[in-house]
């Protein structure tokens, strides 16, 4: 019954403040469109539930060619760059203000994510995941999560494993609210330090070696 609510509550919830914050995404898109230009979505390959792949929706907060300057920047092929150039003025404030997030209440609303579960990771990161890891696929998706409240992008990348596997082995309706609650209170934070993805670097070079071979 509790997983009926969750579903339900998700989509309700969605549904409101997409109608609800409709001015506030209309500014938002029109502050990048005059700021950088388009495309003012960013539309990214992830993992969903069951190994599922989607297009999550973020506001663009990066330049356009972002990718191709990554090679420039920084050896780390999933793009962790401390003091990042390549993201915009606007993009900048969305960041520290999670707005950039607030498209996925899309994906919410048609069933890819929840208001509250793991991250959802990109397909190359999935790709590297142990048995272990997959664990974390067993549940939707969410906007904010557990290790979201708990370190964010300043824990490595397994401590976010453990704390997404313990997020679903103690979930409650009362754990999602908790971590709501605790999401707000985190909006205007200051810049975090972004930890390099050594252990999905590592797989991923030992995967191409070993394809190679």
């Amino acid at each position: 019954m509790s997983r009926i609510v969750k579903w339900s509550a998700d989509r309700l919830a969605a549904a409101l403040l997409l109608v609800l914050l409709s001015a506030l995404l209309a500014a938002i898109a029109v502050w990048i469109l005059l700021d950088d230009g388009r495309p003012v979505l960013l539309a990214q390959e992830r993992v969903g539930r069951d190994g599922r792949r989607f297009r999550m929706l973020k506001f663009r907060t990066m330049v356009p060619n972002a990718l191709e300057l990554a090679s420039e920047l920084t050896d780390d092929p999933y793009g962790v760059v401390p003091d990042d150039p390549r993201i915009t003025r606007p993009g900048r404030f969305l960041r520290r203000t999670s707005l950039d997030e607030l498209p996925q209440l899309w994906n919410v609303l048609v069933g890819q994510m929840s208001l509250v579960g793991p991250r959802p990771d990109l397909v190359e990161q999935a790709e590297n995941y142990s048995e272990r890891d997959r664990g974390r696929l067993a549940v939707a998706p969410g906007i904010t999560g557990w290790s979201q409240v708990n370190g964010r992008e300043e824990i490595s990348w397994p401590e976010r494993i453990d704390q997404d596997l313990w997020y679903i082995e103690h979930w409650s309706l009362g754990l999602d609210l908790r971590i709501l609650l605790r999401t707000f209170t985190q909006l205007g934070r200051t810049a975090e330090a972004p930890v390099e993805d050594t252990m999905n670097i590592e797989r991923a070079r030992a995967r191409e070696k070993a394809e190679s071979s």
